[in-house]
């Protein structure tokens, strides 16, 4: 029933304006709709909802995955001179430099939004 229709990750916020100056100008989505409390954006063939809510940075998994491929470097890179801070997260194991976490051909890499929102990068 539901495996041919494309989903929509969702994301709550406390501050819009702080909301679309992260997603939209600092990771380049563009945004396809909005109004005062929520915000839809294209990322490739789905969407990414963020909307104002009072449980925002609640969740402490990961929000949103990105599977880029070998463009993770480049995409890192970028984010690291637009000031993104990249997560270490050592109790994985994994080697990490540069923001990059890596274990054989496998990358990945951790960023927060303004509100804590873990958003995910991945080689995949």
């Amino acid at each position: 029933m539901l495996k041919d229709i494309d989903s929509t990750a969702i994301i709550a916020v406390t501050d819009m304006t702080h909301a679309r100056e992260f997603y939209g100008r600092l990771l380049g989505l563009e945004e396809a709709s909005s109004d005062d409390n929520i915000a839809r954006y294209h990322t490739g063939r789905t969407s990414l909802v963020v909307y104002k809510s009072d449980n925002a940075g609640t969740n402490k998994a990961n929000a949103v995955v990105w599977g880029v491929g070998r463009q993770i470097d480049a995409i890192v890179a970028d984010l690291l001179g637009k000031g993104i801070k990249f997560e270490h997260y050592p109790e994985m194991g994994m080697d990490y430099a540069n923001g990059i976490h890596s274990a054989g051909s496998f990358k990945a890499a951790w960023f927060k939004d303004p509100d804590g929102n873990i958003l995910h990068l991945n080689s995949m």
